[in-house]
């Protein structure tokens, strides 16, 4: 039960990761991620990595510098920039929805402006779904320059587009609909150095 939870990424860089798995029965239409990241990293670091066999960024989460966040649907991305908060958490959630190719970012419990992205796309079920590296290659091909190094914790996956009340119930660890990754019921495996301690604050 990782709740009150996170991951520490030690090292930097790394070749650590941790594989998530989600119970996905048929492709997604849509769906809404979101997590809390705590580092000082200014390089390049990958937050979300879901890559299907014939898609290495079906859906992923990449920070290229730290003002700017890459969202990733089947390849392509659309880029939000947000202030840089060095010292302090930062929850993330984007979400995706095919019918109108609809992308929303929300930082911190707030909205930023919607963009297109993927209209009549469809994200594949066969996935690897990592924490922590940017899969080039299903389940691998990683650049340990591009590798997360400090906290995460609330990570979650839905195949849904959340509403705003549940994207801000979800920044403020309110109670959150059933999930396909839920934090509190995470069915996880630590690959190299990456350790499970408690919060350190809320």
């Amino acid at each position: 039960d990782l709740y009150r939870k996170v991951f520490v990424f030690r090292k930097d860089p790394s070749d650590a990761f941790v594989v998530l798995r989600a119970k996905l029965e048929q492709p997604l239409q849509n769906f809404t991620v979101c997590l809390r990241a705590y580092t000082h990293l200014s390089r390049p670091y990958s937050l979300f990595s879901y890559a299907t066999k014939t898609q290495d960024n079906e859906i992923l989460l990449f920070k290229p510098r730290p003002e700017e966040f890459r969202f990733y649907v089947g390849g392509k991305h659309v880029t939000f920039r947000a202030p840089e908060s060095h010292w302090d958490w930062q929850h993330v959630c984007a979400s995706w929805e095919s019918a109108t190719g609809i992308a929303e970012f929300w930082v911190n419990g707030k909205p930023w402006p919607r963009k297109g992205l993927q209209k009549g796309y469809t994200v594949g079920a066969t996935a690897a779904i990592l924490l922590g590296q940017e899969q080039d290659s299903f389940g691998g091909g990683f650049d340990v320059y591009n590798s997360f190094s400090g906290e995460l914790s609330d990570v979650y996956l839905w195949d849904t587009a959340l509403s705003p009340e549940k994207m801000r119930a979800a920044y403020l660890s309110l109670r959150l609909p059933p999930a396909l990754l839920a934090w509190k019921s995470l069915s996880y495996e630590v690959k190299g150095d990456v350790v499970v301690k408690p919060r350190l604050r809320e």
